[in-house]
C-alpha cells in the first residue's frame, strides 16, 4: 500500500511541476521536489568487466550522456579500443531504459606515445569527446599516464586543430608537495604551461577541489571549464578521519578545508564554467578497507540526490538544473536534451553494499537515508 501510495504522489508531482514548465525555464520547487533537465555526468568511472553488470545500470537510469574514464587495465590508448569499450558498455545497459536514451561518450588515455594521427582517428570515430591526461603515479591506473608534457604537445596541438576536449586530473605527483596542496602547485606551473602553449585548446580542469582551482579557472578564457563531484560539494577532509579513518571517503583528489568546500557550492550555484563529473570510482570493499587502500568514492546510486543535498543546503535548488543538465552540454557542443527527470523529497535507505563482480562495493553514505529520490524515466 506505501509503494502505491508513493507511486501516486509522484504521478500527481510529474503532472503538476509538468503542466507548471515553460520553455524559458524550469519549473520552480515545490513541497514536493522539482523537475529538472535530464542529468549529464561528465566524469565517470565504470570499470570494465566482470563489473559493468553492476555499474552500467546505475548511471544509465540516472544519467542521458556519460563521459567514460579511459583509465582501465590496461588503458584506453587507442580508438579501436574506446569503440570496443563502449559495445560492451552498450551490451550492459538494463531492459528498462529507453533505447537510445543513455549515450556513453568515450576518452582516449593520454601517454607520452599519443600520436596526432591517433587523434585524428578519434575525432573521425563520432565517439570520443576528450583526451584524459593523469600525471604518471598520480591516482587510480595512471602508471601510464604522462610523464613529459613536452612529448604530448604534437597531440595536444592536433587536439587544439580538431576541438577535442583535454580533460586534465590536476595535480602534482611531486611526493615533496603535501597531498592537500597538490592541485595548487598543478595549477601554479603545469596548466598555465599547457595552455600558454596551446592558448585554444578547449580545456576541462576535472573535479577542482579548492578554491585555488576554482579562481584558476574563473581567471580563464571561455575555452577553459571545469567539473566538480558530489561529494566535493557536500564534504571536507574532517570526514575522512572522524571517529577514526574512514575509507570510503578517500578518493584523489582528496576533500579539502571547509573554505575550498564553500568555495566550491559558490562555483557549483553561480559561474557557468563549472557543471558536474561525479567522478564515481567503485572498488570492491577488499581494496578499500585494507592497507593500502585505493583512492575512490562510489557514488552513482544517489549521485543528483546528492547534488540536490548540497543546493538546497544554501536554498538554491533552482540552479540544480544548470549545474547538472545543461553547462556541460554546452561547453562540449552537444545540444541540449528535452527529457526531464523528477526529483521527490522522499526517504529512503541507502544500502551498505551493492555487487561488484563477485565482490560487494560500499557506496557514499552506505546504510544512512537520503531524503530525495530521482525518479525513474517515464517511458
Amino acid at each position: 500500500q506505501e509503494s502505491a501510495r508513493r507511486s501516486v504522489v509522484r504521478g500527481l508531482l510529474r503532472s503538476a511541476l509538468q503542466g507548471a514548465m515553460t520553455a524559458e525555464a524550469p519549473p520552480p520547487p515545490t513541497a514536493e521536489g522539482l523537475t529538472i533537465l535530464q542529468p549529464d555526468d561528465y566524469h565517470h568511472h565504470l570499470r570494465d568487466e566482470p563489473y559493468l553488470e553492476h555499474t552500467v545500470p546505475f548511471a544509465a537510469r540516472a544519467f542521458h550522456r556519460l563521459l567514460v574514464m579511459p583509465n582501465l587495465v590496461p588503458p584506453v590508448t587507442t580508438t579501436v579500443m574506446a569503440l570496443e569499450y563502449r559495445e560492451r558498455i552498450l551490451k550492459r545497459v538494463p531492459a528498462d531504459v529507453p533505447e537510445g536514451s543513455f549515450v556513453p561518450l568515450m576518452a582516449l588515455y593520454l601517454t607520452d606515445n599519443t600520436t596526432p594521427e591517433e587523434i585524428a582517428l578519434a575525432k573521425e570515430s563520432g565517439h570520443v569527446y576528450a583526451v584524459k591526461l593523469y600525471p604518471a603515479g598520480a591516482t587510480t591506473n595512471s602508471d601510464f599516464g604522462v610523464t613529459s608534457y613536452e612529448k604530448i604537445m604534437p597531440a595536444l596541438s592536433k587536439m587544439e586543430e580538431l576541438g577535442i576536449l583535454l580533460l586534465v586530473h590536476g595535480e602534482s605527483t611531486d611526493q615533496s608537495v603535501d597531498i592537500f596542496e597538490r592541485e595548487q602547485s598543478f595549477y601554479t606551473s603545469t596548466m598555465p604551461m599547457i595552455i600558454r602553449r596551446c592558448p585554444k585548446l578547449r580545456v576541462v580542469c576535472e573535479h577542482v577541489t579548492s578554491a585555488f582551482g576554482v579562481d584558476f579557472v574563473l581567471a580563464q578564457g571561455p575555452n577553459v571549464s571545469a567539473t566538480i563531484t558530489a561529494h566535493h560539494l557536500l564534504y571536507n577532509r574532517n570526514v575522512i578521519f572522524k571517529g577514526g579513518i574512514n575509507p570510503h571517503f578517500y578518493c584523489l583528489p582528496i576533500l579539502k578545508t571547509e573554505v575550498d568546500r564553500r568555495k566550491l557550492v559558490e562555483a557549483a550555484i553561480s559561474s557557468s564554467k563549472f557543471f558536474l563529473g561525479t567522478d564515481s570510482a567503485p572498488h570492491a570493499i577488499s581494496r578499500k578497507e585494507c592497507c593500502p587502500g585505493c583512492a575512490g568514492c562510489f557514488t552513482a546510486h544517489m549521485a543528483i540526490e546528492l547534488v540536490a543535498e548540497a543546493f538546497e543546503a544554501e536554498g538554491r535548488l533552482g540552479a540544480l538544473e544548470d549545474f547538472v543538465s545543461t553547462r556541460g552540454a554546452a561547453f562540449y557542443g552537444l545540444p541540449q536534451t528535452t527529457k526531464r527527470r523528477t526529483l521527490t523529497r522522499e526517504a529512503w535507505k541507502i544500502p551498505k553494499d551493492y555487487p561488484f563482480g563477485d565482490q560487494t562495493v560500499v557506496p557514499l553514505r552506505g546504510g544512512e537515508t537520503s531524503r530525495w529520490k530521482l525518479c525513474e524515466r517515464e517511458a
